[in-house]
């Protein structure tokens, strides 16, 4: 499974930026059928979950470094996920890569395990 991501950039510190995750993996599969989440990795760092949203019910999860300013959500009219990402601070500077994972799955652990598919990865840099 393969997914083709689009958003991110370089941003100054307490700026927002959107990532989006595809409507279609590349097989032709609709993401609306998949749980969907985002990690990154930073330079020196092992790579991070970072949000997951289902595809049940909208249930989320988000790491601690980012809950309150990280919003994951889908758009089922675009058939799109979107990350929004508010009030950026320069150590959320990595790469950022889109995951594909069965419906049910909605804590860190079961995406860690039950991963079907990535994206390419995208920069986000937050400077001055």
């Amino acid at each position: 499974l393969r997914l083709v991501e689009s958003g991110g950039g370089l941003v100054l510190p307490g700026n927002s930026l959107r990532r989006s995750c595809p409507a279609s993996t590349a097989s032709g599969s609709s993401t609306n059928r998949y749980a969907i989440g985002w990690y990154r990795q930073s330079p020196g760092k092992d790579r991070e979950p970072v949000a997951v949203i289902d595809s049940r019910d909208g249930f989320t999860a988000y790491a601690d470094s980012v809950r309150g300013r990280f919003t994951i959500y889908r758009d089922n009219a675009r058939n799109a996920v979107y990350l929004q990402m508010n009030a950026l601070k320069t150590e959320d500077t990595a790469v950022y890569y889109c995951v594909a994972a069965p419906m049910w799955v909605r804590t860190f652990l079961a995406l860690r395990q039950e991963v079907v598919g990535w994206g390419q990865g995208t920069q986000v840099t937050v400077s001055s």
